[in-house]
């Protein structure tokens, strides 16, 4: 199984919806919630190129990005192959 990190917020929608479409899949992953633990955004940040919204989502150290382009990937039937 692949390793998946999401970098997300409490209350956020969108990461409420990625993290569904990744329990759908049966995917398991970390998640690092910016309100719990602040410090972490930087991180975040750099690792996303810049990118300062949530959710960030990785998958084997390849940056994927939000909530949007999970899905698109799933749309496009390519998600499972990373998940694999």
């Amino acid at each position: 199984m692949a390793k998946i990190v999401v970098y997300s917020t409490t209350v956020c929608p969108y990461c409420v919806r990625a993290k569904q479409l990744l329990n759908r899949k049966g995917a398991e992953f970390e998640e690092i919630n910016l309100d719990k633990q602040p410090e972490r955004r930087d991180e975040m940040v750099q690792k996303a190129g810049g990118r300062r919204t949530v959710p960030q989502i990785f998958i084997n150290g390849r940056h994927i990005g939000g909530c949007d382009d999970l899905h698109a990937l799933e749309q496009a039937r390519q998600l499972d192959g990373l998940l694999a």
